[in-house]
C-alpha cells in the first residue's frame, strides 16, 4: 500500500478521453471559421465548368457502362465529387495537422489532458470524415441543381464520401508523420495531381494501354471514382464490391500504421 500525505487532497480519478472530443474541439473553431470550406467546393466547380461543360460542348456524349452514353459533364461530376472528398479529407490530416504539430504545439497541450495519442488520432480521422463529407454534400447539391446527378440514387454519394474520406484522412494521417518541414507538402501534390488526372477522372479507363490500366486500378482515387459514378448513373456490379473493399482495407491498415507512428511521433 502507499501511504497518502495527512490532509492532502486525494488524486481524482481521470478517465481516458474520447476521440469525439477532438471533433467537438474542431467544430468549436470551424463555427467561426466555416468560409475557408467554400473554397474546397468552388475548386471542383470551377473544374466542371471549365473541363465538364466548356469541353463538353466539343466532346459531346461518352461511351459508358451498357452501351450507355452519357454527356461529358456527367462522366466528369462525379469524378470531381471523389476528388472533393479526398482534398477535404486529406487537407485536414496533412496541412492543418502539421501546423498542430509544429508551429502550434496544440498536441502537445491535449496530451496533458486525460486524452490518448490514439484517441487524438480517431478524433482527427473522424472530423476529416464530417469535413469530408460536408464538402461533398454541397457540391452533389449543386450538380444536382445542374441536371448532372439522377435522384434519389444520387444520395448514395454521401456514404461513398465516407469511405472515400476515411480512406484518405487515414493516408495523410500517416504521411504527415514522415514530413520534416512544410516545403515536404511539394511532394505531396506530386503524387496527388497525377492520381486526379490519370484515375479516370476525365477519361474512361479503356483509352489507356492495359499496362497504364493495371496502374490505374491500383490508385485508390480509382476506386472512390468507381463508387460515386455508379451512385450519380445509377449503376452498379462486381467491381464496386471490390473498390468498397480495397478502401475499407486501404484505409484501416493506413490508420493502424499511422496511429503507432503517432505514438512515437507526439511521445519523443
Amino acid at each position: 500500500m502507499t501511504a497518502t500525505i495527512a490532509g492532502a487532497p486525494a488524486e481524482i480519478p481521470r478517465r481516458p478521453g474520447h476521440a469525439w472530443t477532438m471533433v467537438e474541439r474542431n467544430l468549436m473553431i470551424y463555427r467561426h471559421t466555416w468560409p475557408v470550406l467554400l473554397a474546397e467546393i468552388l475548386e471542383p466547380l470551377l473544374y466542371l465548368l471549365a473541363f465538364g461543360v466548356g469541353i463538353g460542348t466539343l466532346v459531346g456524349e461518352v461511351p459508358w457502362l451498357r452501351d450507355t452514353a452519357i454527356t461529358y459533364p456527367q462522366f466528369v461530376a462525379p469524378a470531381l465529387l471523389a476528388t472533393a472528398a479526398m482534398n477535404g479529407a486529406m487537407n485536414e490530416t496533412t496541412f492543418n495537422m502539421y501546423g498542430k504539430l509544429t508551429t502550434d504545439k496544440t498536441y502537445e497541450s491535449i496530451l496533458t489532458t486525460p486524452m490518448s495519442v490514439r484517441s487524438v488520432a480517431l478524433g482527427e480521422v473522424c472530423w476529416a470524415l464530417i469535413r469530408g463529407t460536408l464538402v461533398t454534400t454541397a457540391f452533389l447539391v449543386v450538380v444536382s441543381a445542374l441536371g448532372l446527378a439522377r435522384l434519389p440514387a444520387a444520395l448514395l454519394v454521401v456514404p461513398s464520401a465516407l469511405l472515400i474520406g476515411f480512406a484518405f484522412a487515414s493516408a495523410g494521417l500517416l504521411t504527415v508523420t514522415f514530413l520534416r518541414d512544410w516545403q515536404d507538402f511539394q511532394l505531396i501534390q506530386l503524387v496527388m495531381l497525377p492520381m486526379f488526372l490519370f484515375a479516370t477522372t476525365f477519361f474512361p479507363l479503356e483509352v489507356y494501354p492495359p499496362f497504364v490500366q493495371v496502374l490505374v486500378r491500383a490508385l485508390p482515387l480509382y476506386h472512390g471514382i468507381e463508387i460515386v459514378r455508379a451512385s450519380f448513373l445509377g449503376t452498379g456490379g462486381a467491381h464496386l464490391a471490390t473498390a468498397v473493399v480495397y478502401l475499407a482495407v486501404f484505409g484501416a491498415v493506413t490508420l493502424a500504421v499511422a496511429v503507432r507512428r503517432l505514438e512515437r511521433t507526439l511521445r519523443t
